[in-house]
């Protein structure tokens, strides 16, 4: 086919493609015929990084359970036990709750709530009485505050009772136009929340801890809450008191007015989600009009909708987005949403795969200023872990590493989680591989690497052929501990190998980066044990009917780099044995069909089926990743489709996100790959906006499951090397200019 065929072929599908986006370009909605009843199940999220609440749209009384994610208790620096309660580690805690109590008590219809993920609107509407009525939530980023509007279509609508609770016991107050509340945690936390209410027709006032209001035609409910917390080692994580700032914000918005407050949380947040879109297929027109619990349920008896499994990827951005936004903490275990003082695992910072798990797709699906609080949590951390490492492992150890649970007071409990650091300094590396901004590799990613290196070249163990290994450790959470497991070995090859590209490109420490090259290079590598598999450990002890949940040994494929079928096939396919086994399918021919049922027991966790479906990606098996999409929607997704462990942590959705992308695009070597590892199911699709490592955003279609076209957009320039199949292409590419291929990765047109 000529070149002039070609574009014209493609200038059709382009404008195919177009239409099918003009159908496709909708909200993207999480929607419900009745009220939630049950918190983590049914209630839905809203969040600007730093304030979270959850809806459940009650009709006679509706209830609001919000978080502010600094409310922490536990002890400073806390170095020991995993002590969850006022003292001790400590534990996030739950905020506390708007509860607004309607008069009118009658029937109603027309019912639905809705989170429109979109835009970060939650909506409630049902019919009373003949009156419709209205409701919309918010967490804006810009104003920072959470607001609330009520609205009837007559005048005199709804008359009711507003009331703030505290989760921590402080007494609220009520004055003319709000209500609020301050407090003090045992550990000296100070915290505050404040309520105002503003009414359109009736009339308001105050009773006792209560707001009274009568007849009103409207009302506006803005919401700040936040606490003394400050991310300062230095400072002894406080700062000042909450309150005067709570009043300033809110005099802002209130002075902005709801309309301007929406318009701007809208552009704000939309900014960030609409820079990717996916387009997998699309639903039967029977399955698109069903609910979201209904529709999951159908999916999970076997049926088809692509739409669902669309909008899982986008909710994990959603979630993420309203998690971890620039100058807040990074999302723990849940994220920040969090209804107990008693959460599972504390809602911590679990080092061992959670955390990290959670910032695996901020990169790759466009949402990089997100990665930034995790990274300032990883600053923040380092002076306690410093001393917490030199009092476990010796006052002359450089460097620093932590437990495997960490809290926001620079806090570390439970068991050592030895390599944790070496994780920690991948998720900074990979900011800088993603941006390519050598100011922050210089000012920050850098010596964080560098000093963890440090921390390896002090404490890594000479065996008596000379190769290296990481003592004493152990491959998460079972087997025996001890020297040289292989995912230890991996993060170190990791590290060694991000500070050797990072030394490269700022041109510096010549000598030291021969030290860390050495290093790496008599690391004891992977094995291939006797049944084929890749081994755990040094031993050759693997069970091949072992079906834990952790696939530790398997970081060196994803998130790590270390192996692939390209580079090391031998490795990879003992990757595939290990893989399969863990999924309960050794000893089966490989023609033996590989489903949602065949992957069993312990193996049916809300993270642990991401991570596998990541790793199939990595290994070019797309049909089994998308089959580890449907296990998680199957087994371990809750109504509104938060993932269940069990208990609920969400993980799994920021987990889901990131391996949806790998399956669409990858990285990790000197080439960005298309479509290495698209499933069956996915005949025909679009995908705008992924993000590669190098600078670079790709758009992609594909039909019969074949690439279409391509384009490229270089954010700041350099050598782009692209593959699809067998087909490869390698040009130098301009800051800000986009770059368009056919299906033969040949160039069609350039801007």
């Amino acid at each position: 086919m000529n070149k002039i065929k070609i574009f014209a072929f493609l200038s059709i599908a382009l404008f195919v493609g177009s239409v099918c986006l003009a159908q496709k370009n909708q909200p993207i909605q999480l929607w419900y015929k009745q009220p939630a009843v049950k918190w983590s199940a049914e209630a839905l999220p809203i969040g600007n990084g730093r304030l979270g609440a959850m809806f459940f749209g009650g009709v006679e009384q509706e209830v609001i359970q919000f978080n502010e994610q600094s409310l922490w208790s536990g002890d400073n620096n806390w170095d020991g036990e995993y002590e969850t309660g006022d003292h001790g580690f400590g534990s996030y805690r739950n905020f506390g709750e708007i509860t607004i109590d309607f008069t009118d008590k009658s029937a109603y219809s027309n019912y639905s709530r809705s989170l429109d993920i979109s835009t970060g609107i939650h909506q409630t509407n049902f019919t009373q009485n003949n009156i419709k009525i209205s409701r919309e939530g918010f967490a804006s980023y810009p104003d920072q505050v959470m607001v609330f509007e009520y609205k009837a279509n007559v005048k005199k609508g709804f008359s009711g009772t507003i009331s703030l609770h505290s989760a921590q016991g402080a007494i609220s107050k009520a004055d003319l136009n709000s209500v609020s509340f301050i407090g003090e945690m045992p550990n000296k936390l100070k915290y505050a929340a404040k309520l105002l209410v503003q009414n359109k027709g009736g009339k308001i006032r105050f009773e006792g801890e209560k707001l009274i209001f009568e007849n009103c035609n409207a009302l506006t409910l803005i919401l700040d809450a936040r606490t003394n917390y400050k991310p300062d080692f230095k400072s002894d994580w406080r700062g000042e008191d909450p309150m005067p700032l709570i009043e300033k914000e809110l005099a802002a918005a209130k002075a902005k007015g709801y309309e301007k407050l929406k318009a701007a949380h809208i552009k704000d947040l939309s900014s960030l989600l609409s820079r990717v879109y996916l387009n997998i297929g699309n639903a039967d027109a029977t399955t698109a009009v069903l609910p979201t619990d209904e529709r999951l349920k159908k999916y999970a008896a076997g049926g088809v909708d692509p739409d669902l499994e669309e909008t899982m990827f986008q909710y994990g951005r959603y979630l993420l987005a309203g998690s971890s936004r620039r100058g807040g903490l990074p999302a723990n275990l849940q994220g920040l949403w969090n209804d107990s003082n008693t959460p599972a695992w504390a809602s911590d910072y679990h080092n061992n795969i959670n955390i990290q798990m959670n910032y695996w797709g901020v990169e790759s699906t466009n949402l990089s200023e997100c990665h930034l609080p995790l990274i300032d949590f990883i600053v923040a951390a380092q002076e306690p872990c410093r001393i917490a490492t030199r009092k476990a492992f010796g006052e002359k150890t450089r460097g620093w590493t932590a437990r495997t649970s960490q809290n926001i007071f620079g806090g570390n409990g439970w068991e050592w989680n030895i390599p944790a650091s070496a994780w920690y300094a991948q998720h900074v590396y990979e900011h800088w591989a993603f941006t390519k901004d050598n100011d922050y590799l210089r000012q920050t990613a850098y010596p964080i690497i560098k000093e963890v290196c440090e921390y390896w070249e002090d404490n890594l163990k000479t065996m008596p052929n000379g190769q290296l290994m990481v003592p004493n450790g152990w491959s998460p959470e079972h087997g025996p501990r001890e020297d040289g497991v292989m995912m230890d070995q991996q993060l170190v090859w990791d590290l060694f190998q991000n500070y050797l590209d990072a030394a490269k490109a700022l041109n510096i420490d010549a000598d030291y980066q021969k030290k860390v090259f050495d290093m790496q290079s008599r690391l004891a590598p992977n094995k291939i044990g006797k049944w084929g598999q890749l081994q755990e450990w040094q031993v050759d002890r693997d069970d091949p009917n072992d079906e834990h949940r952790h696939t530790s040994h398997l970081f060196a494929v994803y998130p790590g780099r270390q192996i692939s079928s390209s580079v090391t096939p031998e490795l990879a396919k003992g990757a595939i044995l290990s893989l399969r086994s863990r999924s309960g399918n050794f000893g089966k021919n490989e023609n033996t069909p590989f489903t949602v049922e065949s992957t069993v027991g312990d193996s049916r966790r809300s993270w642990t089926w991401p991570w596998r479906c990541a790793l199939w990606a990595r290994l070019g098996e797309g049909d089994r990743a998308e089959i580890m999409i449907r296990g998680l929607l199957t087994y371990n997704t809750l109504p509104n489709l938060f993932c269940n462990h069990p208990p609920f942590q969400l993980d799994g959705n920021f987990g889901i996100t990131a391996a949806m992308a790998e399956i669409l695009l990858q990285s990790q070597t000197e080439k960005i790959q298309l479509l290495p590892a698209l499933p069956k199911t996915w005949k025909n699709g679009e995908v705008k906006g992924l993000c590669a490592r190098g600078g670079f955003e790709v758009d992609m279609k594909w039909e019969e499951g074949k690439l279409v076209s391509a384009k490229v957009i270089s954010k700041v320039g350099g050598v782009c090397k692209l593959q699809n199949g067998t087909n490869t292409i390698e040009i130098m590419t301009q800051p800000g200019k986009s770059y368009t291929f056919n299906t033969e990765l040949k160039e069609i047109l350039k801007k």
